[in-house]
């Protein structure tokens, strides 16, 4: 069996190491910048979806948001129709900042996909779904407490 997860492991080490060294001049730290464009993209958005998204724990999700709500970057709001549900939204600090994160991405994604045909494209993109679903369902039973079987 090929490693194929040891190379994908190794893409997203080296593109994230590049974006912590990159993102240093915004003031934002290891893996911040995932929350900050996934909040950007969707305003409103609340903690829980947002960890889902991000396939992290509430709490390491929760001390990211406060990481950047301290640094003025992100903030709360309560759900006009129920207020203990508080949403998530870019300040207008965040706002600027989220469009060099997406020049990044762009840039990155033409970086890694250098070479590689329009059908090469959508054929991994097609296969790191299929990937990320089978992945998917470990990880919601494996959070629920439930062991793998190996």
């Amino acid at each position: 069996m090929k490693e194929i997860l040891r190379e994908i492991g190794m893409i997203a080490r080296a593109l994230d190491s590049i974006s912590n060294i990159e993102f240093k001049e915004v003031e934002l730290t290891r893996g911040q910048y995932l929350y900050l464009v996934r909040i950007c993209e969707q305003p409103g958005i609340i903690q829980e979806k947002l960890a889902e998204m991000i396939k992290v724990d509430r709490t390491t999700a929760a001390r990211a948001v406060q990481k950047l709500e301290l640094q003025g970057l992100i903030e709360k709001r309560s759900d006009p129709d129920n207020r203990k549900i508080k949403r998530l939204y870019a300040t207008d600090k965040g706002k600027e900042v989220y469009p060099f994160l997406q020049r990044e991405g762009v840039h990155s994604d033409k970086v890694a996909l250098k070479g590689l045909s329009e059908e090469e494209v959508e054929a991994l993109m097609g296969l790191l779904t299929r990937v990320r679903h089978n992945v998917e369902a470990d990880w919601e039973e494996v959070k629920k407490g439930n062991k793998r079987q190996y």
